[in-house]
């Protein structure tokens, strides 16, 4: 799936990352901020694995692929989502040298001023609400696996300009992303397979794992199955898909 998948860890250092890229805005539209690695490796392609667990249920074909092959992600999870799936948890807890835990939001609620819906997905409205939605999904990470996340990424990815410095204000920072390969899990395995082929050097890819009876989740095993977890790093040059 990922010439050379980055290590769970390094994901969560701010300065292996480059600022994440947001349009500029003269309103308080919503957008969707774009993140890329910084200081990746020249003769190797190397990307980082996101995952996004909403409300909803466990993909095992993806933790298990991830496992076997051993390919680092970070999860980011709602607290609806570990409530609903508590044997998911513990799966990824009995793997923490696999998966990092981040905030996706207590009821995966967008950061978006006003009154309407994203992807018909609800929207906070105000900044009490935004507030709320980010501190409650981290009070819920750290109570049920006793580490406090460091980032934090808007339900349907996008946020209201204004709402991005309340975030940070509150102590996260944006995991925001190059681009979706599962599009909201709606995709075919073979597009997101594709997708995921296609990664450029310092790419932050997303995809779902929150959605085990869609042909979505496929895809990322079948990227995933693509990945030489034990090949070397000159290996890189016969554009096999290696990693660490």
């Amino acid at each position: 799936m990922c010439r050379l998948c980055l290590p769970r860890r390094s994901l969560l250092l701010a300065p292996a990352l480059l600022p994440f890229r947001a349009a500029a805005a003269t309103t308080d539209a919503p957008v969707e901020p774009h993140m890329r690695l910084a200081n990746v490796p020249a003769d190797r392609l190397t990307v980082a694995l996101t995952l996004d667990a909403c409300p909803g249920a466990f993909d095992e074909r993806i933790a298990l692929a991830l496992v076997e092959s051993r390919i680092p992600a970070t999860i980011f999870v709602t607290a609806v989502w570990m409530h609903r799936n508590p044997g998911a948890l513990t799966f990824l807890l009995a793997n923490k040298d696999l998966f990092a835990i981040e905030n996706h939001g207590a009821q995966h609620i967008a950061p978006v001023f006003g009154v309407h819906t994203i992807y018909g997905i609800p929207v906070a409205g105000n900044p009490d609400t935004v507030q709320r939605e980010v501190i409650d999904g981290a009070t819920a990470i750290q109570a049920r696996t006793g580490v406090a996340p460091r980032w934090y990424r808007a339900a349907t990815g996008f946020y209201s300009p204004s709402a991005i410095p309340l975030i940070q204000q509150l102590g996260f920072s944006i995991g925001a992303y190059s681009f979706s390969a599962d599009q909201g899990a709606s995709l075919p395995a073979a597009a997101v397979a594709s997708r995921i082929a296609k990664a450029s050097n310092g790419d932050v890819i997303v995809a779902h794992i929150n959605q085990p009876h869609r042909p979505s989740g496929a895809g990322v095993v079948l990227g995933s199955g693509n990945c030489n977890a034990a090949a070397p790093a000159s290996s890189a040059s016969t554009k096999r898909p290696i990693c660490h």
